[in-house]
């Protein structure tokens, strides 16, 4: 089976949610500065979850070049990450409606949580599909920036009840991580090439 329609849909299904999520602004009824202040904490919000969202396409899309063929394990895999993609412009409003409080800042943990959880579930299960000798699982080695987001996912949300700033801070600090498009592809991309 090509991979060709399942980056097709996956690049579609990432365009609508990014595009849900800039209609959460409502345009203010007045034209001075005070009219956007109540629009900061959305603002926001709206900021980090494209830069997630941003990320996911873009580690998607290199991911994706290392694939040379699917099967109905990774359409299922994949179609699970864009489920849980499918909340964060849900997670987003949340948080940013009500000044990130601490339960919504927890669920919105949760959601990310849920969407690196999914992205190692595909990459797993390219990785089973190709071999171990894959030029993602080469790519990939032992997972620790995967693991280590996971993991600070899980301590966010642990600290969003009580400190919903660290929390915050948590999933900034994750967003940097991955930032960069995932350069362990691209250099084992470019060696195959020579």
């Amino acid at each position: 089976m090509n991979k060709n329609r399942l980056e097709a849909f996956s690049d579609g299904v990432l365009a609508i949610i990014i595009t849900i999520m800039v209609l959460e602004f409502k345009v203010p009824n007045s034209t001075n500065y005070e009219a956007i202040m109540p629009l900061l904490h959305k603002f926001l919000s709206y900021i980090l979850s494209f830069i997630y969202v941003g990320i996911y396409w873009n580690n998607h899309h290199h991911m994706m070049h290392t694939v040379k063929q699917v099967n109905g394990k990774i359409l299922w895999a994949n179609l699970h990450l864009l489920f849980w993609l499918s909340m964060i412009p849900f997670a987003t409003a949340w948080i940013g409606e009500h000044h990130f409080a601490p339960f919504p800042m927890m669920f919105y943990g949760i959601i990310l949580f849920m969407n690196g959880f999914a992205y190692f579930l595909l990459q797993s299960q390219i990785i089973k599909t190709h071999g171990k000798e894959s030029q993602l699982s080469k790519a990939i080695g032992n997972g620790l920036k995967e693991k280590a987001s996971v993991i600070l996912y899980a301590i966010a949300i642990a600290f969003a009840n009580f400190y919903p700033i660290v929390s915050g801070v948590i999933y900034i600090f994750v967003a940097f991580l991955w930032l960069i498009p995932d350069t362990r592809i691209e250099r084992i991309l470019n060696e195959d090439k020579k």
